[in-house]
């Protein structure tokens, strides 16, 4: 009798050491949990917005051990919208994702293009941030004022260049920046650029009077004093930042960028799950936060179905806006 129920104390034993349990541990950060192949499409060129939220995304997935080998790779064009027609033509793609933001959506409506954020997968919109009104350290512009002076003088001798094709959110803000002074947007002479790295040579050479982008893309050069930030175009100052926001100095515009990231469509639920998980687990991470305060962004999270409301909402505002301006 004894034997007996020491070999089954044994067997019990054996059976907690060798057999998984059932119940699953909770853990975020396992094998299992990674999306295997994983890549993540940048809609502009090296040293955009689209390509530093990706790039700080994907690394801090790995610093924070949720996901590992994701490739980032660009495609720049039309303003994003070439990336958008392949990942739409993508359908069915769970491994394959695309940093985007406010500047897709106006360039569906300027660049006419076939398809539109409507026909993807969203995921998760991630961050807000202000742009900022910039000149090189070299610029005859000391303040907003006499920048507006002279913008109103000689609205084509006084060149805005933007980090987003027409209908981005680099060529929104100066626009309804002109609409505010009383110019009319016809008489902006904007230069476009396919990303803020593209326009920041423009705006340290003085080849654009001044310069319009997101703080994230510029606040190396606004730190070692290459470019001078003359205003913000948020509802608040920016912390760190020595400039005033445009109502502050007498201009009534408050605008501010979102980025997100979107999918293939008909994705298999299993593979959107998992992949709008992943982007929830990065969301609450404390490498991420960090993240955020690093790169001067709001957190602005929303999670799939979420997202895609909102997604909406702007496609609507985008095209009204685009619209008053007689943009489109």
């Amino acid at each position: 009798m004894r034997l007996r129920s020491a070999l089954a104390v044994v067997a019990a034993v054996l059976l907690v050491l060798l057999v998984p349990p059932l119940i699953s541990t909770g853990s975020d950060n396992s094998a299992e949990a990674q999306i295997r192949g994983l890549r993540m499409l940048v809609p502009n060129s090296p040293g955009g917005g689209y390509d530093i939220t990706a790039r700080t995304a994907v690394k801090t997935m790995e610093d924070a051990g949720l996901q590992s080998n994701v490739e980032v790779f660009n495609l720049p064009g039309a303003g994003g919208t070439v990336g958008l027609g392949r990942v739409v033509n993508e359908r069915g793609n769970g491994k394959l994702a695309m940093s985007m933001g406010l500047g897709v959506v106006g360039s569906v409506y300027t660049n006419h293009s076939p398809v539109s954020l409507q026909d993807t997968t969203p995921v998760a919109k991630l961050v807000e941030e202000s742009d900022v009104i910039v000149v090189s350290k070299d610029s005859p512009y000391r303040d907003l004022d006499q920048l507006i002076a002279d913008w109103k003088a000689k609205p084509g001798e006084v060149p805005v260049g933007g980090g987003s094709s027409p209908g981005g959110p680099d060529h929104l803000a100066p626009m309804l920046m002109a609409k505010a002074i009383g110019l009319s947007p016809k008489q902006v002479n904007y230069v476009p650029f396919d990303g803020g790295g593209e326009l920041l040579a423009s705006v340290l050479g003085g080849k654009v009077a001044f310069g319009v982008s997101g703080i994230g893309e510029y606040r190396d050069q606004i730190e070692a004093g290459e470019l001078r930030v003359l205003a913000v175009t948020g509802p608040e100052r920016i912390p760190g930042v020595d400039a005033p926001t445009l109502t502050e100095a007498g201009v009534d515009v408050k605008f501010t960028n979102w980025r997100g990231v979107v999918a293939p469509p008909d994705m298999p639920e299993p593979d959107r799950k998992k992949l709008v998980a992943l982007f929830d687990r990065l969301n609450r991470t404390p490498e991420w936060q960090e993240a955020l305060r690093r790169n001067g962004w709001t957190q602005a999270y929303q999670p799939g179905p979420e997202f895609g409301a909102f997604l909406r909402q702007e496609n609507d505002r985008v095209a009204s806006v685009l619209k008053e301006l007689g943009l489109a």
